[in-house]
C-alpha cells in the first residue's frame, strides 16, 4: 500500500495532471510516489512540455478560418448600370488589340463568307469583319503582384456571329498604362461579377459570367479565372448559376440560383469553393428554398 504524503509534497504533480487529458487509470499518484527521487524532475519536465504542446495545438487553428464566407450570391438581383467607357479609351484599347476592325455593324461586308473554314469566327477576325466594344473593366494586379493594371472585357462581335455563337467571342485585354500586357479569349464570358484575391498572393482573380436566353429561359454560367503571367487559367468552372424560366410561361416554371462560398481561408492557399443551389417560384417576392449542393443539374 502506498504511504501517505503530506499536502506540501504533491501539489506540483496534481497541477500537471489537471492540465492533461489522462484516461489511463494505471497512471496514478501512487505510481509516481514509488519513483526514485532522481527520476522525478525528468518526469515533471516531460509532463510540463506535454501540457504546453496541448495548449499550443489548441491555439493554432483559429475558428474563423473555417467559417463559410459568401463569394457571390446569384439570388440577389443585379441592377447596376453598364460600365461606361470613354470613346477615347475605346479607340486606344481596341486599336492595340486588333489590327483592323469596324466601328459600325452596317459596314460589315455582306459578301464575306467564312463558312468554308473550320472556324468562321476566327476567319471574320482575321479579315477585320468585327465590330468590337469594351463592355466591362476592372483595375487590379492580374498578371503579376504589385502591378497597376486594367482588365478590359471586349465583345468582339464578329459580323457573321449568330445567336448560336452567343453573338461573338469575348476577350480580356490587360493593360499597364498604355502597354498591352495580355490578350486572351475568355470563352464567351462577357461580364465581371467580382474581383478577388482569394489566396492572398497579390494576384487578383476575376469571377466572370456568361448569359443567354432561349425561348424565355435565362441561363447564366460562371467561372473563376486568373491571368498570371498573361495566361488564362480556369481555377473553378461553376457551370450554370442562374436558370430562370419564368418568362417562358411554361407549367412548372421557376427561378434557380446558386450561392458561391469559400471556407478554410489560409494565406497562400486557394480556399475550398462550394456551390449551394436554391429555387423559388415565379412570384415577384421570391421565397428561396434550398435545392442541392454542387453544380446545378440541367
Amino acid at each position: 500500500m502506498c504511504s501517505a504524503k503530506s499536502a506540501d509534497e504533491v501539489p506540483s504533480i496534481l497541477l500537471v495532471f489537471a492540465c492533461l487529458e489522462v484516461h489511463n487509470f494505471g497512471i496514478s499518484k501512487c505510481w509516481l510516489d514509488r519513483l526514485p527521487m532522481k527520476t522525478m524532475p525528468f518526469i515533471l519536465l516531460m509532463l510540463a512540455l506535454t501540457c504546453t504542446g496541448l495548449v499550443a495545438q489548441k491555439q493554432t487553428t483559429p475558428a474563423q478560418q473555417k467559417l463559410k464566407q459568401i463569394l457571390f450570391d446569384f439570388r440577389v438581383e443585379r441592377t447596376s448600370a453598364p460600365t461606361k467607357i470613354p470613346l477615347g479609351t475605346q479607340r486606344t484599347v481596341l486599336s492595340k488589340v486588333f489590327r483592323k476592325y469596324l466601328t459600325d455593324e452596317a459596314k460589315c461586308n455582306p459578301q464575306f463568307d467564312a463558312s468554308r473554314g473550320t472556324d468562321p469566327l476566327k476567319a471574320a477576325r482575321n479579315a477585320g469583319q468585327i465590330v468590337p466594344a469594351i463592355v466591362d473593366m476592372a483595375s487590379g494586379s492580374f498578371t503579376a503582384p504589385g502591378q497597376a493594371q486594367t482588365a478590359y472585357v471586349i465583345s468582339v462581335s464578329e459580323c457573321n456571329a449568330s445567336h448560336a455563337d452567343n453573338f461573338g467571342t469575348k476577350r480580356v485585354a490587360i493593360f499597364s498604362g498604355q502597354q498591352l500586357i495580355a490578350d486572351v479569349d475568355v470563352d464567351f464570358r462577357g461580364s465581371i461579377v467580382r474581383k478577388t484575391d482569394l489566396n492572398g498572393d497579390g494576384l487578383d482573380e476575376l469571377l466572370m459570367a456568361s448569359g443567354d436566353m432561349n425561348q424565355g429561359t435565362i441561363i447564366e454560367t460562371a467561372a473563376l479565372l486568373d491571368f498570371q503571367n498573361g495566361r488564362l487559367r480556369i481555377i473553378e468552372e461553376f457551370g450554370t448559376v442562374t436558370e430562370d424560366s419564368c418568362a417562358s410561361g411554361a407549367p412548372g416554371s421557376s427561378s434557380k440560383a446558386s450561392v458561391l462560398s469559400i471556407s478554410d481561408v489560409v494565406p497562400g492557399k486557394m480556399p475550398k469553393l462550394r456551390i449551394d443551389n436554391y429555387e423559388a417560384t415565379c412570384r415577384k417576392a421570391k421565397r428561396w428554398r434550398f435545392l442541392s449542393t454542387g453544380k446545378m443539374q440541367d
